[in-house]
C-alpha cells in the first residue's frame, strides 16, 4: 500500500476534479493528524490569496502564507504550517495545515504532497471551473476570460533559466498577451502589445498568438513565424487592425538570443546593476501590409543577464503629464536584482499602480526572464 506520502499523491491523481482538497483533507487526517487543510490560491492580480471553500482573503504582505508565497518554502505559525502549491515555477497558492507538525521528516513529506496538489490542479483545472471561479476577487471582463485562457502561464523556471509575466489590469486586459514554450534546448517567447478595444482586441491578439504558435510547431524560424502571423491578421483584416509583437529564441545552451521586432514593445536588460534598452530594428507591425519580409536580429546574453519586456502600458502610463518610462522605470528595474522574476514583475506593476495612483487606464504587460546560464 506505500506510506502515507505514497497513499496521498495516489489519493490526489484518483480524485474527482473538483473534490482535490476535500479527498486529500480526509487522507491528511487518517495518515498525519492533520484536522484542517485549506487551499489559497493566488488572485489574478497576484495581490490576494484566497481560500477554495470562500472566506477572507490574505492580503497583508507579511502575513505567512505570503512569505510562504514569495520565497515559495514552507512557513511555520503558532496554529499552521504554509506550504508553496505549485509546479515547474508557476505558483498557484499555498496550502494551510494545521496543526503545524514538529517533525521535519513529516515536514518534508507534507512539502512535496503540497507539490503533486499543484501538478493535480494544473491537470484539472481545464475540465472544472471550481479553481478559476475561486482564484477571482471580482467579475472578469469577457476580453480578460479570453485572454487569461489563452496564456501559458505566469511563471516557468528550469535550471537553465526563470520567466514570469503579468497582464493589467488583470481582470479587464484587452490586447496585450505573452506565450512561451521551450524544450531543453531552446526557448521562445512572443510579447504582444495589442491594439483595439473589447472582445475585439482580445480576438485580434488570440489570431496572433495562435498563428505564431502554428508556425513555431511547424519548425519554422523566427522571421517565417512573424510573416506568418502577419500573412494571417492581413488575410482577415486587409490592413484595418494590425498589432505589434517582439519574438525571441534564447539557446539555453551558449545564451544566443535572436529576435523579431514587429513594432514591439521594448526590451530592457538588466546587467551588473545597471539597466540599458536593448537597440533593435524596429519592422512593421504584424498585419498592417500584405507579403512583410521580417529580418532576424542576434545578440548575446551573459551568464547571470535578466531580460525584460514592457509594453507601450508600461513606458507610457503618465501621472502629472510625467511618463513612467521617463522617470521611474529604468530606477525600478535595477532595485529587482535580487528578486525572482515573478517577483520583479509583480513589484513593478505595483510601482506602476502607485505612480498612477490607481488602476491602469491602457493595457500593460510585463515579462521578465533570466538566464541562469549553461547546466550539466
Amino acid at each position: 500500500m506505500g506510506g502515507p506520502e505514497d497513499r496521498a499523491r495516489r489519493t490526489l491523481t484518483e480524485a474527482p476534479a473538483d473534490l482535490l482538497l476535500d479527498r486529500l483533507a480526509a487522507e491528511l487526517e487518517r495518515s498525519y493528524a492533520i484536522t484542517g487543510a485549506e487551499l489559497y490560491q493566488v488572485d489574478y492580480r497576484l495581490a490576494a490569496l484566497l481560500p477554495l471553500g470562500g472566506g477572507e482573503a490574505i492580503t497583508a504582505p507579511g502575513h505567512p502564507a505570503w512569505r510562504c508565497f514569495d520565497h515559495q518554502d514552507p512557513v511555520g505559525s503558532d496554529d499552521a504550517a504554509w506550504f508553496p502549491v505549485g509546479m515547474r515555477g508557476e505558483r498557484r497558492g499555498v496550502l494551510r495545515l494545521s496543526p503545524p507538525p514538529a517533525d521535519p521528516a513529516v515536514l518534508a513529506e507534507l512539502a512535496a504532497i503540497a507539490t503533486v496538489l499543484g501538478h493535480e490542479l494544473a491537470a484539472v483545472t481545464p475540465t472544472t471551473d471550481v479553481y478559476l471561479t475561486a482564484r477571482r476577487t471580482r467579475r472578469l471582463t469577457l476580453a480578460a476570460e479570453m485572454q487569461w485562457e489563452l496564456l501559458p502561464g505566469r511563471s516557468r523556471s528550469r535550471p537553465s533559466f526563470s520567466l514570469a509575466g503579468q497582464l493589467e489590469p488583470a481582470y479587464a486586459v484587452r490586447g496585450d498577451s505573452f506565450d512561451w514554450s521551450d524544450d531543453g534546448r531552446r526557448l521562445w517567447l512572443s510579447v504582444i502589445n495589442g491594439s483595439g478595444e473589447g472582445v475585439a482586441a482580445s480576438m485580434l491578439t488570440s489570431l496572433a498568438t495562435h498563428a505564431l504558435r502554428n508556425a513555431r510547431r511547424a519548425e519554422l524560424g523566427l522571421a517565417d513565424q512573424a510573416a506568418l502571423a502577419d500573412q494571417a491578421i492581413y488575410a482577415l483584416h486587409r490592413g484595418q487592425q494590425h498589432l505589434s509583437a517582439l519574438l525571441l529564441e534564447l539557446d539555453l545552451a551558449g545564451g544566443s538570443i535572436t529576435v523579431v521586432d514587429a513594432g514591439s514593445p521594448r526590451l530592457l536588460r538588466l546587467r551588473d546593476g545597471e539597466v540599458t534598452e536593448q537597440v533593435l530594428e524596429k519592422q512593421f507591425p504584424l498585419g498592417i501590409f500584405e507579403g512583410t519580409d521580417y529580418r532576424e536580429q542576434r545578440f548575446q546574453l551573459r551568464r547571470g543577464d535578466r531580460l525584460f519586456v514592457v509594453s507601450d502600458g508600461v513606458v507610457e502610463a503618465t501621472a502629472n503629464r510625467i511618463r513612467y518610462g521617463e522617470t521611474a522605470l529604468d530606477r525600478f528595474l535595477r532595485r529587482t536584482g535580487p528578486l525572482q522574476p515573478l517577483d520583479a514583475v509583480r513589484s513593478l506593476l505595483g510601482d506602476l499602480r502607485a505612480f498612477v495612483a490607481g488602476d491602469l487606464v491602457d493595457d500593460a504587460v510585463v515579462v521578465c526572464l533570466d538566464w541562469l546560464g549553461p547546466q550539466p
